[in-house]
C-alpha cells in the first residue's frame, strides 16, 4: 500500500502535535513544570500516584515527597499537593477554592449530595446556614438536649459497662465500644435520644451495622480516583466492586431513612428525650427556604435530602470521634503518671463525674467547665494532631484563569490541589519530634505564646475556612466528656494493642480494628 506524501506528512504532524501535548508541554512548558515532581513520571502520567493510592500508601507517599521537595509538589499532570499555611492552606481553603468532584463520587448517598459533598460554594453556604447555629459551641454547651443525652449515655450506658468489666477483671475491646458510644451520642442529637441508636447495649446489632459500614471502604479507591474505569468495566459486564457492596449501601440507606421517619413522628413532642434537635431544625429550615422560592421540594424529595444530610453527619461524626477516643485511650494507657495528673485535674470539676453518682440527683459538670481544663485540652489536641481521624487529602480545584501558591505563579485553573493533615501535623519545625505524643506541647507552661499560636495555625484536624468540619464542636464536647467520665473513675492499661498502627487512608482506623484495655477503679 502506497501512502501519499501529503498523508504521511499529516500523520507526522499529528504525531508531533500529540508528542508536544502529552510530553513536551507538561514536562517543559506548562506552568506546573516549575513545581518539583514527586516522581519523574508525574508530568506525563497519573499512574505513579494512582498506584500508591491503590496500595493504600497515599498519606505517607505525599508526606515523603514534601519532606524531600518542600511545601509544594506535583503528583500528576494536573494535580499538586501543598504543605504550608501562608500562601498554602490559607489561599486554598480560607480563600474558598471550590471542592473537587472527588467528594460526591465518594461520599454521596441516597442518590443526592449532602453539605459536605456539595462542590459549589453557593449551595454549600445555603445548607450551612441551616445548620451552623445548632453546631456552635455556645448552643451545644447550653443545650438542655445535650445535657440530657450526655447524662443518659454516660451514667446509664457507658460507665456501667466499664464498671462491670473492672469489677469482674475482664478486658474490654474499646475500639468497638467507642464506635457504639459515638454512634449513640451523634444519633441522639440528630434524631432524639429515644429515637437514636442503643449500640453500647445492643452489641450484636452494632457489630452487624458496623461490619456493613466498614467492609465497603476497601473499594473506595475506584470511586475516588478512577470512576471512568468503573463505567467501562461495568459496560463490559465486569464488576470491580462486588454486588454485596450495593446491598450493604441499600441496607444502610434504609436504616438511616428509618431513623429519620422515627424523628418525623416525634416532631410534635414536647419531651426533651424525643425531640429530634438536628432533624427538626433542618426540616424547618428547608421548609422556610422553599416558601421563599428557593426551590420547592416534594415531600419525598425533602425526605431524601434530609436523610442524605443526616446520614453524612451521623457516619462522619461517629467514625472520627471513635478513632480519636481509641488512640487517646491507647496513649494514656502507656502513661500512668499522666493519667494520675489528668485525674487530679478532672476532680476539680464541680460536680466531678463520679460513678456511681454520689447522690440520687445525678448531674454532670457544665460543658463549659469541662472545656476549660488545660491538660484535658492538651491531651485531646495532641491526639488529634498525631492521630488525626481524617489525615488524608482534601481536594480542591484552582480557580480560572490562574492562581499563585507556595511561591509559584500562573498555576492553571482546574488543577486539582490538596493539603492533608497528615503532613501539616508532621512539620518538625513547628512540632519538634513530630511522631511522638507530647500533650505538653500545647500547654502554656514551657511554651511561648508565639510557639502555641504557630502550632494552632498548623493544626488541621477539622480543616479550615468556610468548609471546615461543621461538627467539630460536637465532637470535642463529646470526646472531652467521655475522657472525663472514664478517667475520673478508672485507670486503664494495655492488654492487646497488636496492629494498633493506623491504616493509610482518607479516614483511618487501627489496622487490627481493635484495642483491648483493662480498667480498674482509680
Amino acid at each position: 500500500m502506497v501512502v501519499s506524501p501529503l498523508t504521511a506528512s499529516a500523520f507526522i504532524l499529528l504525531g508531533l502535535f500529540f508528542f508536544y501535548k502529552t510530553v513536551l508541554y507538561p514536562v517543559f512548558f506548562s506552568p506546573l513544570s516549575k513545581i518539583p515532581n514527586a516522581h519523574w513520571t508525574v508530568p506525563i502520567s497519573p499512574g505513579w500516584i494512582l498506584w500508591r493510592r491503590y496500595r493504600s500508601q497515599n498519606n505517607r507517599t505525599i508526606q515523603a515527597a514534601h519532606e524531600r521537595l518542600g511545601p509544594i509538589v506535583r503528583l500528576s499532570p494536573s494535580e499538586i499537593s501543598i504543605n504550608s499555611v501562608e500562601d498554602g492552606i490559607k489561599s486554598v481553603y480560607t480563600g474558598g477554592f471550590e471542592k473537587h468532584e472527588w467528594y460526591p463520587r465518594v461520599f454521596g448517598s441516597l442518590g443526592t449530595v449532602s453539605m459536605f459533598t456539595m462542590t459549589g460554594s453557593k449551595t454549600h453556604s445555603t445548607r450551612k446556614r441551616m445548620l451552623s447555629n445548632i453546631y456552635s459551641k455556645s448552643f451545644l454547651q447550653t443545650s438542655p438536649h445535650m445535657q440530657l443525652i450526655s447524662e443518659a449515655i454516660i451514667f446509664d450506658r457507658l460507665l456501667p459497662v466499664i464498671q462491670q468489666a473492672a469489677s469482674s477483671d475482664l478486658a474490654i475491646e474499646v475500639h468497638d465500644l467507642n464506635q457504639g458510644l459515638t454512634m449513640d451520642f451523634v444519633s441522639a442529637y440528630l434524631f432524639g435520644l429515644a429515637n437514636g441508636t442503643r449500640f453500647i447495649q445492643d452489641e450484636s446489632y452494632r457489630k452487624q451495622l458496623l461490619h456493613l459500614y466498614n467492609s465497603r471502604k476497601q473499594f473506595e479507591f475506584y470511586h475516588q480516583e478512577v470512576p471512568n474505569l468503573l463505567s467501562w468495566t461495568k459496560a463490559l459486564g465486569m464488576r470491580l466492586i462486588p454486588k454485596w457492596c450495593d446491598e450493604a449501601n441499600d441496607i444502610l440507606d434504609a436504616w438511616c431513612l428509618d431513623l429519620c421517619d422515627k424523628a418525623e413522628k416525634s416532631l410534635g413532642s414536647t419531651s426533651l428525650d424525643t425531640d429530634p434537635v438536628v432533624y427538626r431544625h433542618l426540616k424547618q429550615a428547608m421548609s422556610k427556604s422553599s416558601t421563599k422560592g428557593e426551590g420547592q421540594l416534594s415531600p419525598e424529595k425533602e425526605r431524601i435530602e434530609i436523610a442524605c444530610e443526616l446520614y453524612d453527619q451521623l457516619t462522619a461524626g461517629f467514625e472520627t470521634s471513635a478513632v480519636a477516643l481509641t488512640y487517646l485511650m491507647w496513649e494514656l494507657s502507656q502513661h500512668p503518671s499522666l493519667q494520675k495528673e489528668l485525674r487530679n485535674e478532672l476532680l476539680t470539676l464541680e460536680p466531678p463525674v463520679s460513678y456511681p453518682p454520689c447522690s440520687t440527683s445525678r448531674s454532670l459538670p457544665s460543658a463549659k467547665s469541662v472545656d476549660s481544663l488545660p491538660l484535658l485540652e492538651a491531651v485531646v489536641t495532641e491526639t488529634l494532631r498525631l492521630h488525626a481521624p481524617i489525615p488524608g487529602i482534601q481536594p480542591r480545584v484552582t480557580p480560572h484563569p490562574s492562581c499563585s501558591l507556595a511561591g509559584y505563579s500562573d498555576i492553571p485553573g482546574n488543577t486539582r490541589v490538596s493539603a492533608q493533615a497528615y503532613s501539616l501535623h508532621r512539620n518538625s519545625e513547628v512540632f519538634p519530634d513530630p511522631e511522638t505524643w507530647q500533650p505538653e506541647r500545647w500547654l502554656k507552661n514551657g511554651n511561648s505564646s508565639d510557639e502555641l499560636e504557630e502550632r494552632k495555625r498548623w493544626f488541621w484536624a477539622f480543616g479550615s475556612g468556610g468548609r471546615m468540619c461543621v461538627g467539630s464542636n460536637l465532637a470535642l464536647q463529646e470526646i472531652k466528656l467521655v475522657v472525663a467520665a472514664i478517667y475520673t473513675n478508672f485507670k486503664s492499661s494495655i492488654v492487646d494493642d497488636n496492629d494498633i498502627e493506623a491504616i493509610d487512608a482518607y479516614t483511618v482506623k487501627p489496622k487490627g480494628e481493635k484495642l483491648v484495655l483493662n480498667f480498674e477503679k482509680a
